[in-house]
């Protein structure tokens, strides 16, 4: 693959966040750095990166694809209140005895999104 600065660009924008941007939040924040760079290229950059395995997306259903820096298993939750996206670290082992419990099935591998409230909007209730 050819090496492609805005890309790279990319890459380190989405590996210097915790908050996993969407394509949009990611476009906004490079632009003062890279004022030609357009939503399209970041998409298709996004979509090469997750192909290689640089990068995560976390899709929130109803909602724009997240991506995530971090490809180290891990889970997420997505906030119904501020529509935050948090890792979620819960030990693989207890997932996977939880997937062997299910009569019938042979996850191959799987992703799980939590829905409910993040940790900030659940101390303010």
């Amino acid at each position: 693959m050819r090496y492609s600065h805005q890309r790279e660009l990319i890459l380190r924008e989405v590996r210097s966040r915790t908050d996993h941007p969407t394509a949009e939040m990611i476009c906004t924040a490079l632009r003062a750095e890279s004022p030609r760079l357009s939503l399209g290229t970041v998409y298709r950059d996004l979509n090469t990166l997750v192909e290689r395995g640089d990068i995560r997306r976390v899709s929130v259903p109803g909602a724009a694809d997240r991506f995530d820096g971090e490809t180290a298993p891990h889970q997420h939750l997505y906030c119904r209140r501020c529509h935050k996206v948090e890792s979620l670290y819960i030990p693989t082992q207890k997932l996977q005895d939880f997937l062997n419990a299910c009569p019938g099935v042979h996850a191959e591998s799987y992703s799980l999104m939590a829905f409910g409230l993040c940790s900030d909007c659940a101390k303010s209730t």
